[in-house]
């Protein structure tokens, strides 16, 4: 199958599942249709789906991050002793883990093809991602707290695995609760990935956007909670991923890096 003969079969299929989506035609754009096939799959419930669906999802997938260029965290530089600083899209990142700023329900976002980063990991991880991540909030059987974490397989991605951790909702004035919980949020992933054995693991800009923690405090705190963590910790390397500019020039400068 080509990569178009892949996402016109994942369309049909996932078209198929649900009877209020009969009404929808398969653009012939080939934009149009990645962006189709990423809201079906943004939007369907976690469920069961058989092997060949999960084949060809898994090839596509793989095929659409490999397009897009994988970064090997063996071919970065650090920037101090064990931390790297890179800009880039995570979903393309190899490593050990890579964090996911996830909300309390813990399944993704539903909203088609929003830019938040929950949305990203989920869609190009494949629909697994949420079938695994409703297993354990079911084997929880309440919400996920601020500041904890989870950790799950990365099925397409090319890292080895998603920690998951729900970050501090801003609303108004910045509080001392509000830090503690983005600080809890930093050691809960870093332990998580310690009791993995993980020995690489890329940080985002956890609760930034659209949890409005402003970006250069949520710097400040993620650079001081993991410099701490790492004198007394096994792990190797910590990545801290952003995208946009503005985080870029914030880390750079915290970390006292002219790169």
């Amino acid at each position: 199958m080509t990569q178009s003969e892949r996402r016109i079969f994942l369309i049909n299929r996932l078209i198929a599942e649900q009877n209020e989506y009969s009404h929808i035609s398969i653009p012939t754009n080939e934009a149009e249709q990645k962006n189709l096939l990423r809201s079906l799959m943004n939007v369907r419930m976690p469920k069961p789906v058989n092997d060949e669906f999960l084949r060809i999802q898994d090839e596509y997938l793989r095929a659409e991050i490999a397009e897009k260029g994988i970064t090997d965290i063996a071919d970065l530089e650090p920037i101090k002793d064990r931390i790297y600083l890179w800009q880039g899209d995570i979903t393309t990142l190899k490593c050990g883990a890579i964090v996911n700023a996830a909300n309390s329900r813990m399944l993704g976002c539903f909203v088609p093809c929003h830019k938040c980063i929950d949305n990203a990991i989920h869609t190009y991880a494949g629909v697994q991602l949420r079938a695994e991540c409703e297993q354990l909030m079911q084997k929880q059987d309440y919400d996920e707290p601020t500041g904890k974490a989870k950790i799950t397989k990365a099925y397409n991605l090319p890292c080895s695995y998603v920690i998951h951790t729900v970050g501090p909702i801003v609303s108004g004035n910045l509080t001392k609760t509000d830090c503690d919980l983005l600080t809890s949020c930093y050691r809960s992933c870093l332990e998580t990935a310690e009791r993995n054995n993980i020995k690489s693991i890329a940080f985002c800009c956890i609760s930034t956007g659209e949890f409005h923690f402003p970006n250069d405090k949520a710097a400040e705190i993620a650079v001081n909670t993991v410099s701490e963590y790492l004198k007394n910790s096994d792990i190797e390397k910590v990545i801290f991923n952003v995208f946009k500019d503005i985080d870029y020039e914030i880390y750079r400068e915290l970390l006292g890096t002219s790169k």
